[in-house]
């Protein structure tokens, strides 16, 4: 049951003079003290009318919004609560609160890599304190893929900070084609994550192309203070990235139409989990459909399509679609020596 802002002024300024032990409540000073709390609140002048709060308060003794409130008349015209130690605002939750308080809990958990978010981490375990005060915990019911042994991870922090600082970092990094780590100077200016693996992304100097860097591969890093950082006010993540799978930016090439052949048992998959947001339905006949996505051909893309085997064919751009098939017959022959 919706309760709008109003309503719930009332009800909280209602508990709190029931609350009131001090004091004996008529019908009219709830009127009266709820008709100021509107004022103070809300700006409202017109008051509240007795059957407003009347009703008000036959809401609160019921199950509507589940507080039950033990409200009861003494002497005939006074209001308190029978329960001396009741108040709407120590209710217990309800089981679907619990169910949702649940679900946010799991999700927030995956940000517990950054110790910048160490208070929410105290506020996570208070959460769950109080589901187990409330019901027996049962299993979880949404799971999200985590690399919790992953290389870089607890480098998470630390970069967050810089880049919440604008600091300039050297780092220790070692490529996975390098035979020893190289020191390099950076400007960061985004973390992202793409197949459950981190990235840092930045400068390493003005005027060079923007670069991604793995964390799993930065063997250390710490802040070079004399150094000046140079944040580019033209670096936003959603156009940087809106053209491309993953993480890899090929710099100065341009989207491409690239039409892919599906076939009919793997068309339903690719048609409600589109490959990407280009993705259009050019043809759909007895052996599948084919498809458009326009974007600028990378690594991750060549994963992806290779990722659906035999059910999927790449018909254009000719450049690309020689890639896959080279790519296809070294497989295969690796399965045929």
């Amino acid at each position: 049951m919706p309760v709008n802002r109003n309503a719930l002024i009332r009800y909280t300024t209602i508990d709190k003079c029931l609350r009131n032990r001090y004091r004996k409540w008529t019908l009219e000073d709830l009127i009266e003290t709820c008709s100021d709390a509107l004022y103070e609140f809300e700006g409202i002048d017109k008051g509240v009318s007795k059957r407003t709060i009347q009703l008000d308060i036959q809401t609160m003794r019921s199950e509507k919004l589940g507080y039950n409130a033990p409200i009861i008349i003494t002497d005939k015209k006074y209001y308190t609560y029978e329960d001396p130690d009741y108040s709407i605002t120590n209710l217990p939750l309800s089981n679907q609160d619990l169910d949702k308080l649940t679900d946010a809990i799991e999700i927030l958990k995956q940000f517990q890599g950054f110790s910048h978010f160490k208070e929410m981490t105290g506020l996570i375990q208070k959460l769950e304190n109080k589901i187990h005060t409330e019901q027996n915990q049962s299993r979880p019911i949404i799971h999200i893929e985590r690399n919790e042994e992953l290389k870089g991870l607890e480098h998470l922090n630390g970069l967050y900070e810089v880049i919440l600082k604008q600091q300039v970092i050297l780092i220790n990094y070692k490529s996975f084609k390098a035979k020893k780590a190289q020191r390099i100077y950076f400007h960061p200016y985004l973390l992202k994550e793409f197949n459950n693996r981190w990235f840092l992304v930045g400068r390493k100097t003005k005027g060079e192309s923007i670069i991604t860097l793995a964390l799993d591969r930065i063997e250390s890093f710490q802040p070079a203070e004399n150094i000046k950082f140079n944040m580019d006010e033209t670096f936003h993540p959603h156009s940087y990235y809106e053209n491309i799978i993953g993480v890899t930016v090929n710099h100065g090439l341009v989207p491409r139409i690239i039409k892919l052949a599906i076939n009919q048992e793997n068309a339903p998959y690719v048609l409600t989990k589109p490959i990407h947001w280009t993705q259009e339905l050019i043809e759909q006949n007895k052996n599948g459909i084919i498809i458009s996505i326009k974007l600028i051909p990378n690594y991750e893309l060549e994963r992806l399509l290779l990722g659906f085997g035999p059910a999927l064919e790449v018909l254009s751009p000719p450049s690309l679609r020689k890639k896959m098939s080279d790519l296809l017959t070294k497989a295969s022959e690796q399965y045929n020596k």
